[in-house]
């Protein structure tokens, strides 16, 4: 697309939204942040022609305290929506993510608990393990264009240091022990036994966990599954190592067995740059078992975890939109069918024509 939706929506809140907050409820604008943030390709830049069909158009996200939020928001909204023009440089203020006036005021301790789970930065192991890598992406990314507060942006600062080492250690862990059990020696189980079914299953699953590793070892947080490659492609360093492995094994034409050819090539990248960080201690080749498969990374697996804290051993990370799923549950089950039909651009067919 020739302009973001981000540019147009930061020149509509500086000339337009700001002066009218500022005028009338100072106190809440200056404890609010304002900005782009969030869900949707756009937030990401990565709005297309295909984006616009649905959730899209001008938008700004501004999160408010709790306590603020329930007190104001109603007449905050209203206020906005009888002052603003029905329009900006061609784009509604009727329409897109922002769900009518151009603003999404929600409340910032909300926003943050079904986002994360929890309202404030991570402290402890558990809390660090418990939150969806993808939702951590939407919360550092896009723009924030006024905080005066800095509420928001000092969580999103925790969160651009990356993990604690103990927590990234213990993530890296995980996923070596799924993509080598459950991706690559799964895979040749599947070919073996000639099981077509599942042999896609545990490709994709070991691809998609192989493609996460790498972003975990160039201290990445890794975004959601469709967005991936657009910064899996960027990765400073494993970039260069997986990127022909990961495209020529999605390729429909591959044949299986080099696909888990590709797989265990993955693997050992995947290895050696474990042994460069020192994150595992050099060791021999392995052979390839012709039954078991190569299940390299579970060696790294075992060798990460035997150096972790104990407290955190029995900590599982959370790789599911979990907490968000709690809230759209509940969201989706309060609106109105046709509204949401509409949502998903599903139109009733005309039967008689």
């Amino acid at each position: 697309m020739s302009e973001s939706i981000i540019d147009v929506s930061r020149d509509f809140f500086f000339e337009v939204l700001k002066p009218i907050l500022e005028s009338e409820y100072p106190v809440e604008t200056s404890q609010t942040a304002f900005g782009v943030f969030g869900y949707g390709s756009e937030v990401l830049r990565l709005d297309d022609t295909y984006s616009s069909d649905h959730h899209w158009g001008l938008r700004i996200n501004a999160l408010m305290p709790d306590y603020l939020y329930r007190g104001h928001h109603d007449e905050i909204l209203a206020t906005v929506e009888r002052k603003l023009p029905k329009s900006f440089r061609g784009h509604s203020l009727r329409e897109g993510l922002s769900g009518g006036a151009g603003l999404s005021l929600v409340s910032l301790e909300g926003y943050l608990s079904r986002t994360i789970g929890i309202a404030e930065p991570p402290e402890t192991f558990e809390q660090w393990l418990s939150i969806p890598e993808e939702d951590i992406v939407h919360v550092i990314n896009g723009e924030i264009w006024l905080d005066e507060a800095g509420c928001f942006s000092a969580i999103r600062k925790a969160f651009l240091g990356y993990y604690p080492e103990p927590v990234r250690l213990r993530r890296i862990a995980h996923w070596c022990r799924y993509f080598s059990g459950m991706g690559a020696y799964a895979l040749k189980r599947a070919l073996l036994r000639d099981n077509t079914y599942y042999a896609n299953i545990t490709f994709t699953r070991a691809l998609r966990l192989g493609v996460q590793l790498a972003f975990m070892l160039d201290k990445t947080y890794c975004p959601y599954d469709k967005w991936t490659m657009a910064f899996f492609v960027r990765l400073p360093r494993m970039a260069g190592r997986l990127q022909r492995i990961v495209e020529e094994a999605v390729e429909l034409t591959t044949p299986w067995e080099r696909k888990l050819e590709l797989i265990n090539a993955m693997a050992d990248a995947l290895d050696q740059a474990m042994v460069e960080d020192g994150i595992i201690q050099p060791h021999p080749p392995f052979k390839h078992s012709p039954t078991s498969g190569y299940r390299l990374l579970e060696h790294a697996y075992a060798e990460i975890l035997r150096g972790l804290p104990a407290e955190i051993l029995p900590l599982v990370p959370v790789w599911d939109q979990v907490h968000l799923e709690r809230f759209h549950s509940k969201y989706v089950a309060g609106l109105d069918a046709a509204y949401w039909d509409n949502l998903l651009n599903l139109v009733p067919e005309d039967i008689h024509s």
